[in-house]
């Protein structure tokens, strides 16, 4: 990963891509953080402008590390942020992660989640070569679970007590694609 730049991702027919995060793009994670239907399910502290910042640079500092990849799901060209997507718990060696999402307000309503996943875990299976990409979200949290079903990940179990969210240790679904599925 670190040998080349991040890259941007299509999603045809969308008029979205996938792109690294840039530091102007800190006003969207300090909304993600304000958001209460992303803040539910994630970990994701409210912010200001400079830890949002610090952030993207970490997000940088992951690719560089083969550790994460972050990206923005953002309009064409440079445009509007509208979520954010990508790979944490990144093990070349043993060809695996975990695919993480989440979608602002103005990107809701139109498979925008799904979508990502798709095209996502496309190219960590065919071009990185990662053979297993895991999906994993709290059972109380029925969107994720046909995100991940949209995006063609199988139901694996259920993972007890393995998510912590604000409101306490959530039981958590645990899905995944491996290199080879349709």
């Amino acid at each position: 990963m670190s040998d080349n730049a991040q890259p941007v991702l299509d999603l045809p027919g969308t008029g979205l891509e996938l792109r690294p995060w840039r530091l102007a793009d800190a006003d969207a994670l300090v909304a993600a953080g304000r958001d209460p239907a992303i803040s539910h399910w994630n970990l994701l502290p409210e912010q200001t402008p400079d830890q949002a910042r610090a952030r993207v640079e970490r997000m940088h500092e992951r690719w560089a590390a083969e550790t994460g990849a972050i990206w923005a799901i953002a309009r064409v060209g440079g445009g509007e942020v509208v979520g954010l997507t990508g790979w944490i718990g990144v093990d070349l060696g043993g060809g695996s992660a975990e695919i993480v999402y989440w979608v602002l307000p103005a990107g809701r309503g139109g498979g925008v989640a799904v979508q990502a996943a798709r095209r996502l875990t496309r190219w960590a299976l065919d071009d990185l070569g990662l053979h297993r990409v895991t999906l994993c979200h709290s059972v109380s949290n029925p969107a994720s679970c046909r995100v991940a079903e949209k995006a063609g990940f199988t139901l694996e179990g259920t993972m007890r007590g393995a998510l912590l969210h604000a409101d306490g240790r959530h039981d958590q679904h645990l899905h995944a694609r491996v290199r080879g599925d349709d």
